[in-house]
């Protein structure tokens, strides 16, 4: 039975026949449901209902929004099992991803708990003679939050919860291929005791996006996507004098030293690469190596480890990759596969021809490595955010470094190595964002901030943690002298 998946502005659900968008199981190809687009007109509706349920709510203590954020962090524990189903029915994902990846958005909420305490401004006294001064952290207002395919629990987590904590309200836009679990959890939120208008949900494409960035009473936006459109987010949304976070894609690497413990590496590695079928901006998609000893050792290792992996549907007992969200993105993820094969890199294992007996037309396809990957090859420079893991082997540790910074992403990487003093100047010298020492996917926890630098950014304030609070909210400072009052005669 095909589903619809409805808007939900101040509280109501809004369902409208008008232009639809197709819903796939990419498990088995098929139309599962779909969303209405909205329009100029169901925007408005919504950025009026959160632009009335403003003053109220930012005027609303914080210890109470905290009690709310509390009780909205209980039902999602308590409906994790539901939420984790929606995203493997609509994404793919195994239900242990799925279950893991809507937990890591569950404890960014446990920090937007503490609210009252991340909010507390600074205070000095005597600043000059019977002068003090302080500040204050105040929400900005309307916020817009536009989130990916890859994560449709996750990322609206980490986005809506900590910019109402802050006393904003918030329109969140889900991606259009897997609306259900981002609908599931603001809907949560509003039996938390949220007020109608205070989260509301619109679905759509690029029509409503550019509704969104552009909006007059829109305040702020924040975007997780393509590089590509991550840049075109924040030009558009700053030139209607937005304040903008958008976060791009990645190529991230693992660089593993001859010191290292190839067991423990190529075990990590693996599951950051093909976690997930790859489609994840912290997955390790490039393994440098500063030595073919290495280089062949680890080559060997990781053929019969990644050969174990099992394909299939996520809903599947003992299943390590599922599908790819849908037909386009498979065929994109296997023309780079038949790329690199006519660069002339290497083929080690392709997965690309994969077929899963009992879902044939479902969008699956198996690991693939490549050896010998030159800096110069397209599937080294671009991302291809499918399983698809290569390996390139450069002379030296400095010569691998600069390789790494030369890249034109810079959101995760990560070393492998026992050498404490090599691993510190990996971390201080490399240009990247997020960085793993024997950890091959550093995101942060939710006390520190995610953000990555060069292309896959563009803004200069991360996501979640301290960082979101200074997003989503402005900085007053006040600087008082007070009087004596005259004596009475």
């Amino acid at each position: 039975m095909v589903y619809g998946v409805p808007h939900l502005i101040n509280g109501e659900k809004l369902q409208l026949e008008k232009r639809k968008l197709d819903i796939y199981n990419p498990s088995n190809g098929e139309v599962a449901g779909y969303v209405s687009v909205a329009d100029q007109e169901v925007v408005d509706q919504a950025v009026a209902s959160a632009l009335k349920a403003f003053p109220a709510w930012s005027a609303t203590p914080s210890t109470q929004r905290a009690k709310i954020l509390f009780r909205f962090k209980a039902l999602l524990d308590e409906n994790l099992k539901e939420l984790a189903a929606l995203v493997t029915q609509e994404h793919g994902k195994t239900l242990i991803e799925a279950a893991g990846s809507v937990q890591r958005g569950i404890d960014v909420v446990e920090f937007a708990c503490g609210i009252p305490s991340h909010l507390k401004g600074d205070f000095a006294e005597e600043v000059a003679s019977g002068i003090d001064s302080y500040s204050m952290r105040q929400p900005l207002g309307v916020c817009v939050g536009i989130t990916p395919f890859n994560f449709p629990g996750m990322i609206p987590l980490w986005m809506f919860p900590l910019a109402i904590a802050c006393g904003n309200t918030f329109v969140l836009k889900p991606s259009e291929k897997v609306p259900s679990c981002a609908l599931k959890i603001v809907e949560l939120a509003k039996k938390a005791g949220v007020p109608d208008g205070v989260v509301n949900v619109v679905q759509g494409d690029k029509e409503t996006v550019d509704a969104l960035i552009t909006h007059k009473d829109v305040n702020a936006v924040s975007f997780v996507g393509s590089s590509a459109i991550a840049e075109y987010v924040y030009k558009t949304a700053i030139n209607h004098n937005k304040r903008v976070q958008a976060f791009g894609g990645a190529k991230n690497h693992c660089l593993v030293m001859p010191d290292a413990d190839l067991d423990q590496a190529v075990e990590a590695i693996v599951l950051a690469a093909f976690g997930s079928s790859g489609e994840r901006c912290m997955a390790i998609s490039v393994v440098v190596t500063i030595d073919d000893k290495t280089a062949d050792a680890l080559v060997e290792k990781f053929k019969p480890r990644i050969q174990a992996l099992k394909v299939g549907m996520g809903t599947t007992a003992n299943i390590d990759i599922g599908p790819l969200i849908t037909k386009a993105h498979w065929e994109k993820v296997k023309s780079y596969v038949d790329l690199g094969k006519k660069e002339g890199a290497k083929v080690i294992l392709d997965g690309s021809d994969l077929e899963v007996t009992e879902a044939k037309n479902g969008f699956f396809m198996g690991p693939c490595l490549f050896d010998h990957v030159k800096p110069n090859m397209r599937i080294y420079q671009e991302e291809i955010f499918g399983p698809v893991l290569i390996v390139v082997r450069m002379n030296n540790f400095d010569s691998a470094l600069q390789m790494i910074n030369q890249h034109d992403y810079g959101n995760g990487t990560a070393i492998y190595t026992r050498d404490g003093y090599t691993a510190r100047v990996f971390a201080e010298k490399v240009q990247v964002g997020m960085v793993g020492i024997n950890v091959p996917v550093p995101v942060p926890v939710p006390s520190h901030s995610f953000g990555g630098w060069k292309r896959s950014i563009f803004s200069d304030i991360g996501m979640y943690g301290p960082e979101a609070v200074r997003f989503y909210t402005k900085l007053k400072t006040v600087t008082a002298r007070w009087y004596p009052k005259e004596k009475a005669k």
